[in-house]
């Protein structure tokens, strides 16, 4: 659980860093954060805590996972932009960008696979998912193309690592799901 935890926030580093679009969630703060007089950070914990509220009607309950994404996320991201230069060339940022994406979708499988319990939006992915008897893959697509939508319509930016990150986590971490679910017995 932990290396997903810290893969995950390592993979958002590498997105940054490429500086050709942030994840969807991020397009939704920023879009709330024009239209409002709250911070990124702010936004950020609140949406959190609003996620959190929706997992009550799919039954999903908070773990160890859910408190430690977000310790763990927020010291590997960190990390990771630490480590990771600034400023480099378009191929390179390319690289950067398909690499995050891909590690992002392998690091959701490895934590939320380990069955200690999914970060906020990674609960609500397993809990619509099973709610509905729909893929991650499609449920993911939907809520990451949904919040997209919305921080776009409320002013967020949006670039072609934004659109490349919403259409391709779900199908990445459904694809990596199938090696690393911890399964009883």
């Amino acid at each position: 659980m932990f290396a997903g935890l810290a893969l995950y926030g390592f993979s958002l580093s590498a997105m940054v860093r490429a500086s050709l679009g942030v994840n969807p969630w991020s397009v939704l703060y920023e879009g709330l954060e024009r239209q409002t007089p709250l911070s990124f950070g702010t936004i950020s914990a609140a949406i959190g805590v609003l996620v959190l509220l929706l997992w009550i009607p799919l039954k999903q309950t908070p773990k160890l996972g859910t408190v430690a994404s977000i310790v763990v996320l927020a010291y590997s991201s960190d990390l990771g932009l630490a480590l990771i230069p600034q400023h480099l060339a378009l191929p390179a940022r390319i690289g950067l960008l398909v690499g995050g994406v891909l590690l992002n979708g392998l690091s959701v499988a490895v934590y939320v696979g380990a069955r200690l319990g999914p970060g906020p939006r990674d609960g609500l992915m397993t809990g619509v998912s099973a709610a509905t008897g729909r893929s991650i893959r499609l449920v993911r697509t939907l809520i990451e193309l949904t919040v997209l939508s919305v921080g776009w319509l409320l002013g967020g930016s949006v670039g072609a690592g934004t659109v490349l990150y919403a259409l391709a986590v779900g199908p990445t971490a459904q694809f990596f799901m199938r090696w690393f679910t911890y399964r009883v017995g």
